[in-house]
């Protein structure tokens, strides 16, 4: 492991109020130009390649989108877990005309994060109180969340800073690549 990963790693567990402070201090000592912007990108990049997800997740969600044409008629679908009783949902979606694929890979995720958080709030509970585990074979969608790859073009980046602002509203995420077999056994697709 790299001393940089080895930081993160160690930023990752540290409680919410104690990442805000290190923050804080950062911001101080002119390290961030802007703290506010620095603590919600930091908490998003953290929560989304956080170790301390427990073995087994509250939530599993598998997601997959693409376009016929590409750009061309979006479309996409995902399927949300429930690991306590395996209780599971699949939704499918039509997106409409002009998508590329990706932009379907994260429209379909972002649907499924909002879904999940409508549902749990609904329940009158709390994101934050769940460990979820995101699953997708879109490389590119995982690794610009993870914060590995950059997103370079404005509708790329505008919906990779979404689902980071949606996945850091839960206590503990992990985010996996898996097969395009796999997506395609869960989803049909």
């Amino acid at each position: 492991m790299d001393r940089v990963q080895e930081i993160a790693t160690a930023i990752a567990e540290l409680q919410p109020a104690e990442k805000r402070r290190l923050l804080e201090i950062l911001a101080a000592q002119g390290d961030l130009a802007q703290p506010v912007a620095a603590l919600t990108a930091a908490r998003s990049d953290l929560a989304s390649t956080t170790s301390k997800a427990p073995q087994e997740p509250d939530y599993i969600v598998i997601f997959d989108g693409g376009s016929k044409g590409n750009p061309g008629w979006g479309y996409g679908s995902y399927a949300i877990t429930r690991t306590q009783d395996g209780a599971q949902r699949v939704e499918r979606l039509q997106l409409g005309d002009g998508y590329t694929n990706n932009e379907a890979e994260y429209d379909s995720l972002i649907a499924a994060l909002q879904d999940l958080i409508e549902r749990i709030e609904k329940a009158e509970r709390q994101p934050h109180e769940f460990a979820l585990e995101v699953r997708g074979d879109s490389t590119l969608v995982i690794r610009q969340l993870q914060g590995t790859w950059k997103a370079r073009e404005p509708r790329m980046k505008e919906r990779r800073d979404h689902c980071r602002q949606l996945l850091g509203r839960f206590g503990a995420v992990l985010l996996k690549t898996q097969p395009r077999e796999e997506s395609v056994r869960v989803l049909g697709h």
